[in-house]
């Protein structure tokens, strides 16, 4: 039976792959476009929304809130695990009003069409150089100036094993959020490593369904001001793990 599972799940990436690349080129022309001047940036980000809209359409995800928090007036800093390609592909959608940037590694500038896109909107970080990472450090505090919110994912790559228990934060999107004072805004995704698990594990599960999403209270700028980086390490852990282990326990 597992082994069946595993093959349905080739077969899912397989067909999830056809439609980012085929959705990619459709969009590709559009929000390079959008790309080449900065006053129209917002507008490339409504173009993303779209995108989004329409991957989910096709690979037949939806989203189900099991909490959702008002969210305070922008920018902040939204903080998530990641146990899963689909975190990335969801986010559009799950905060289509608070135009936002990614910051994520640098590795996502090999591939060609992804490169261009990525580089013109959002912020790629160069993990092994340190000059290069404080110009996507003073990059990311430029943008929060200008209004944009910022996506990081604080455990910094998807973890290889025993998911969806999450590794330790690494502490830029706290440092981030102390040098510009502004709020962070924690989310959980608890079930997203069930429905797309990381392609290179072959048999690994995927399949449609319902992603199950937490958008916690917002970490306010004052707690964010009063706390050290470790004090919010340690409250921003706590409170997207605390779904992630309710989910793991037997009804």
């Amino acid at each position: 039976m597992e082994t069946v599972r595993g093959i349905f799940g080739l077969l899912f990436k397989i067909y999830v792959g056809v439609v980012f690349l085929a959705t990619l080129l459709f969009f590709y022309i559009p929000i390079f476009i959008l790309l080449s001047r900065e006053s129209w940036k917002v507008a490339a980000f409504k173009v993303h929304i779209v995108w989004c809209y329409a991957f989910r359409f096709l690979t037949f995800y939806h989203v189900k809130y099991k909490a959702k928090h008002p969210l305070p007036a922008g920018p902040y800093i939204i903080i998530a695990n990641h146990a899963s390609y689909l975190d990335i592909f969801l986010m559009y959608s799950l905060l289509p009003n608070h135009p936002f940037l990614f910051m994520g590694k640098s590795e996502i500038l090999k591939y060609p069409l992804m490169k261009t896109l990525f580089k013109r909107l959002n912020i790629p970080v160069f993990r092994n150089d340190r000059m290069k990472a404080a110009k996507s450090f003073i990059q990311a505090k430029k943008a929060l100036e200008n209004g944009w919110s910022i996506v990081i994912f604080p455990e910094g790559t998807i973890p290889d094993d025993n998911s969806p228990h999450m590794i330790p934060f690494k502490e830029g999107a706290f440092k981030l959020a102390k040098s510009a004072k502004v709020p962070l805004i924690p989310i959980s995704f608890t079930n997203n490593y069930k429905l797309f698990s990381d392609p290179e594990k072959i048999l690994g599960p995927a399949r449609p369904g319902i992603s199950h999403v937490h958008i916690h209270p917002c970490i306010s700028a004052e707690t964010v001001a009063t706390h050290s980086c470790e004090e919010l390490m340690q409250l921003a852990f706590e409170t997207i793990d605390r779904p992630i282990q309710a989910a793991l326990k037997p009804n």
